[in-house]
């Protein structure tokens, strides 16, 4: 049976064989980067623009990429036209994946070699829509639980990265309050940032608002919102929000890339308007799907384990 492949330092690899060492700096330290985008009828989904926040992300970190923009976006093509092709019908998401390289001699800051080569992985697996099938059909419950997002002083919110041990963390304690629950993390003065996977916006009296984008890592997905917003004369601005700017608005989403908008309908347990998904994600989740040539709502609500 052939097996999906992966892209690891440099080589096309089983996907099985696509792991790191033990003393690699992305493991030891969580010095590493990462991005991930989907598929949308089996072709990758604003392929540039993850990239290009993947390569400024190993830029800041101080990661030096082995692999240009260009040669990124190729290695991308080659691993999706393969393994789609093993996966007829379904769609893929892809994971970008650098870390700092490999510290065999491993003791600390004192061991650090002088010369560090980047790991850098290409990995792909099938989307599961029926994760999110849910969120599509009730509604997202989101809890802020106590711990509180990286403040950007100490760590940008501009770069994806993999230091999400807090994000861990709050997902476990919001789960204490509903074991569906999505952890919706406010920074150190109370101001909503993200979720750990996802933005969140605020539709009210015929606006939408983000927090603001120092805040947040700016997703390609809410790009995507604000050309749809735009196509629709709907207007669009950043703002401080608290949880009470989510209570009392109209409607509240969830944007991220697997599954594009979700409604949230409770945070904290006090429901948003009726406390059922609001029409206007309808009428944009509709306009995003005309965009990308597929009904995502369906994607979401008839998708099965």
């Amino acid at each position: 049976m052939p097996e999906p492949i992966a892209y690891l330092k440099g080589e096309f690899v089983p996907a099985s064989e696509c792991r790191l060492h033990i003393y690699d700096l992305g493991v030891v330290l969580g010095a590493a980067v990462t991005d991930f985008l989907r598929t949308f009828r089996q072709r990758p989904y604003r392929l540039e623009a993850h990239v290009a926040r993947f390569h400024a992300s190993m830029r800041y970190a101080r990661i030096a990429s082995p692999l240009e923009p260009e040669e990124s976006m190729d290695v991308t093509r080659k691993l999706i036209a393969h393994n789609a092709a093993l996966a007829p019908g379904e769609e893929l998401g892809l994971v970008y994946y650098c870390t700092a390289g490999e510290n065999a001699l491993y003791a600390g800051a004192a061991g650090m070699p002088a010369k560090l080569e980047p790991t850098y992985v290409q990995h792909t697996f099938p989307l599961r829509f029926h994760l999110w099938r849910g969120l599509f059909l009730e509604g997202a419950h989101c809890v802020t639980p106590s711990v509180r997002h990286w403040p950007p002083e100490s760590l940008t919110s501009k770069i994806k990265h993999r230091n999400r041990l807090h994000m861990w963390i709050g997902e476990q304690e919001a789960h204490l309050a509903d074991p569906r629950a999505v952890a919706l993390f406010q920074d150190i003065h109370g101001n909503i940032s993200e979720t750990g996977g996802a933005n969140i916006v605020v539709y009210r009296e015929g606006r939408v608002i983000s927090p603001r984008r120092s805040n947040i890592l700016w997703g390609v997905s809410l790009t995507v919102l604000t050309e749809i917003l735009r196509s629709k004369g709907i207007p669009f601005a950043e703002d401080d929000l608290q949880v009470v700017d989510l209570v009392t608005a109209d409607e509240v989403w969830l944007v991220t890339t697997p599954y594009c908008m979700a409604p949230v309908v409770k945070v904290n347990g006090a429901s948003i308007g009726d406390g059922k998904p609001g029409k206007m994600w309808r009428t944009l989740l509709d306009a995003w799907s005309e965009s990308v040539g597929k009904d995502v709502y369906r994607e979401m609500a008839d998708s099965r384990e």
